[in-house]
């Protein structure tokens, strides 16, 4: 704890509430989910308090305890506040987490784990005992705070699309931003970029490995012997352009029958690999065929994608993943790119693209790569990074 860096803490501090009882923290591997909780300790525990401790479930003082023995010991001794990493990596975390609540009434737990976490199931339903909260990866506006010092607070989709013009006045009064997107776009999404060294990209292959040979697993039931061929299908997705999905073809490039490309499709999106985009939400029916795949962050492109990252591709998959942590994002069936909240209409493109698409639309806005200002209802591609 006391070599945790404070400098810099993700906006995710300030939202969540930490004196509820039972909290998760969800999110993909490598999101900082571990380092959130341990800043947390070193801002409001000393180091020899006794109330609060940290502990990860794959420690090997697990397979010889369990988690209600560590518990009533750590109780019995004042403590007061429980932060558990990794639990998905523990046997019956659910169920032991359920009694540990209803038999500590004095303790509060925060718990962190995988994204596919399941916190209401058969065995132990949490989800009306927890609050939960999901970790995202770094945003443009974090990524440029982390890297060069450059403060901005978050703004308001809202503020972005009906103020465009003054809040890029005010980015670009403190930088260029067209001058750091690329990088963003190519290294910026996992906060790892900053521990040094040149192995960003193997690190995150480490990442996929892992979620594909032991969570999905693990978590999911999904055959280890199969891991090599979820490889397959998210290298033939970061490759071909996002066009409408034909399960036919991808479960022929993937060698997999159709319903298993499907649930697997659906498994991968859980684990926050793949974002699967639809045209209608609020009819969405269990395992429905997604109208489009995207990766889940730009970065996953440069490091499954066997060509020349796409450009066009590219700026969907910073789209969606920049809207969608906070927004609900559509597949737009009638003029544009996508449909965010059910009220605004978006098409992304070049900076030459035009509003011919949506001229019709109400509440409809092209965000537009490699300009520097809002022109009409043009805004800058970059300034949906600003968002938390």
């Amino acid at each position: 704890m006391d070599v945790t860096s404070t400098d810099y803490i993700r906006g995710l501090m300030n939202v969540i509430h930490w004196d509820v009882r039972l909290v998760a923290i969800r999110g993909a591997r490598g999101v900082g989910k571990t380092t959130l909780m341990l800043q947390y300790l070193k801002l409001h525990y000393s180091s020899d308090c006794k109330e609060a401790i940290y502990v990860s479930l794959d420690n090997p003082y697990f397979t010889r305890h369990t988690l209600e023995e560590f518990v009533d010991l750590f109780y019995l001794h004042g403590g007061k506040h429980l932060f558990l990493d990794e639990v998905h990596k523990y046997p019956d975390w659910s169920r032991e987490i359920k009694s540990i609540y209803d038999g500590y009434p004095g303790l509060r737990i925060v718990f962190s784990g995988s994204s596919l976490l399941q916190i209401l199931n058969a065995e132990a339903d949490l989800s009306r005992r927890c609050i939960s909260y999901e970790m995202q990866g770094l945003s443009f506006r974090e990524y440029l705070k982390l890297s060069y010092k450059i403060d901005v607070p978050p703004f308001s989709l809202n503020e972005i699309l009906e103020s465009p013009d003054s809040i890029c006045s005010q980015i670009n009064a403190l930088c260029r931003p067209l001058a750091y997107f690329e990088e963003y776009l190519q290294k910026g999404y996992y906060p790892f970029v900053f521990e040094g060294g040149s192995e960003y990209y193997s690190r995150i292959e480490n990442v996929v490995n892992m979620i594909l040979e032991m969570e999905l697993p693990q978590q999911c039931g999904v055959d280890p012997g199969n891991a090599r061929k979820l490889k397959t299908l998210l290298t033939i997705l970061s490759t071909e352009v996002p066009m409408m999905v034909d399960m036919t073809k991808l479960s022929l490039m993937a060698g997999m029958p159709r319903s298993t490309i499907l649930t697997y499709l659906h498994h991968l999106n859980r684990a926050k690999l793949i974002h699967l985009l639809y045209s209608d939400l609020s009819s969405l029916k269990k395992m429905q065929k997604p109208d489009k795949i995207y990766m889940e962050n730009p970065n996953l492109l440069y490091v499954l994608s066997l060509e020349e990252v796409n450009k066009g591709t590219l700026r969907e998959v910073f789209m969606v993943n920049q809207l969608s942590y906070q927004h609900q994002v559509e597949y737009c069936t009638r003029s544009a790119d996508y449909t965010v909240d059910g009220r605004y209409v978006i098409e992304v493109g070049g900076k030459a693209k035009d509003g011919k698409q949506i001229a019709k639309e109400q509440k409809a806005f092209i965000a537009a790569d490699n300009i520097d200002y809002p022109v009409g209802n043009k805004i800058p591609l970059w300034l949906f990074g600003f968002l938390y």
